[in-house]
């Protein structure tokens, strides 16, 4: 069986199998080149195309997501000094890791592999984490399909491997179930605590699991539909057949562990700003926002709090905003469910409409350049569009005929360029939902 072969088994088409399998095979190569290692283990790891639950995981509300079909290709080889080796194949830039870590905090990609390093060895005191790494990667930039979290997801794998992490005591009382071990790779990002495993500083961002869970737990030609705070699945979503998401970048790059972190931050900061509100009032706390909105006359309840004792550096304008945007978004992604499995384009398209809107009146997380996207796409002829992911630049997708893909996308392409001309760097990618990591 060729490469190929196990993508195909996998359930993606013929030319997406080809490529992923060639990118694997490039960064194999990549490690004997630089490293001059042999692979052990080797990993293909999607990003994710979010089609609903924009900024609702970390307050336990609910999305659709899917595995896209461009990702990281991961090669790993050990070693025995506990150094951690790591090569950018395509961009050739390197970054090497002693024992002992004891450096500074870095910046850009090699943040999170320092930060996934740190928290394991931690959590796992001990355990070989000396490794040879090579990876590359074609995923499109600024497209807002979570780079970050699946380059945390590659080198957690790696290093969870090496470790034999999944065979220590403290791997399985807390990580029991997949779930689980999306959660886990969350609070690897975010540095929360997982249970007795104890978080470290994380990358500065303060979202949820959304993405790991997506990367890991994803099924070829379905969309997911989960619930986080626990992170549960509720159903899977055949995509009907004529159906394709074609994603296209903005061409403003949004880093949310750098430019535009601490605005990402602030939408989660309000879901905990209400969440703080709610239990500080009632008898019982409520694990997240969304089981408190679940209680009886909850809405009128924290509508009331929020309009009476905001906390500092909050508005009762801000916190309304927020409350309104989160429960707005839950009931698009539950409606996206019904909507998607009676193959109803018409009505999937006015749901992305009314999400975009939300963001760009309620969360506040759009650009001109994203919303221009999204305009652009619904006069192109797509049946819906809207765009997601964190916000403040990334990416837009677009619901359109599976015949009419590349016409579609040069017209859409074309009239954004009228609309922003400004804007040089877009990338369009056809999206058929792949297999989670492999």
């Amino acid at each position: 069986m060729t490469l190929a072969d196990v993508f195909r088994a996998r359930g993606c088409p013929d030319d997406d199998a080809d490529r992923r399998a060639a990118l694997v095979a490039r960064t194999a190569q990549g490690l004997r080149d630089t490293w001059r290692a042999e692979p052990q283990w080797q990993w293909y790891v999607p990003g994710r195309l979010e089609v609903f639950g924009k900024h609702t995981d970390y307050g336990g509300g609910e999305v659709l997501v899917a595995a896209a079909p461009r990702g990281f290709a991961v090669a790993a080889a050990p070693r025995a000094d506990g150094r951690l080796r790591v090569v950018d194949v395509p961009n050739r830039v390197t970054l090497e890791l002693d024992a002992e870590d004891a450096g500074p905090p870095r910046t850009g990609w090699t943040s999170y592999l320092q930060v996934t390093r740190r928290r394991l060895a931690a959590n796992f005191p001990g355990a070989p984490l000396g490794l040879d790494v090579a990876f590359g990667s074609d995923l499109p930039r600024a497209a807002g399909m979570s780079s970050s979290s699946a380059l945390v997801t590659a080198i957690a794998s790696a290093l969870i491997a090496r470790g034999e992490l999944t065979a220590r005591p403290e791997w399985q009382q807390g990580v029991r179930a997949p779930e689980d071990h999306a959660t886990y790779l969350g609070c690897i990002e975010n540095g929360a605590d997982f249970g007795a495993l104890r978080g470290t500083s994380g990358v500065g961002t303060h979202g949820g699991s959304e993405d790991h869970t997506a990367i890991l737990l994803s099924e070829a030609q379905h969309l997911g539909h989960f619930r986080f705070v626990p992170t549960a699945r509720l159903a899977r979503v055949a995509v009907p057949p004529g159906w394709t998401f074609v994603v296209a970048t903005s061409g403003v790059h949004a880093d949310k562990a750098g430019s535009v972190r601490d605005r990402f931050n602030r939408a989660a900061f309000g879901v905990r700003a209400l969440l703080a509100l709610w239990n500080a009032a009632a008898p019982t706390p409520a694990t997240s926002l969304a089981a408190a909105l679940a209680l009886p006359d909850a809405e009128a309840r924290l509508r009331h709090l929020a309009a009476t004792a905001t906390p500092l550096g909050w508005t009762a304008d801000a916190l309304r905003r927020r409350l309104d945007h989160f429960i707005a978004e839950n009931a698009v992604v539950r409606d996206a469910v019904a909507a998607t499995s009676r193959a109803d384009a018409a009505a999937l398209g006015a749901l992305a409409e009314a999400s975009q809107r939300h963001a760009e009146q309620w969360l506040g997380n759009q650009v001109p350049e994203t919303s221009a996207l999204a305009a652009v796409a619904r006069a192109s002829g797509a049946h819906g569009a809207t765009s997601f992911g964190a916000g403040f630049g990334g990416g837009v997708w677009a619901l359109v005929d599976h015949d009419d893909v590349d016409a579609f996308a040069q017209a859409w392409t074309t009239a954004y360029r009228q609309r922003c001309p400004h804007v040089t760097n877009v990338a369009v990618v056809p999206v058929r939902p792949g297999p989670g990591v492999l």
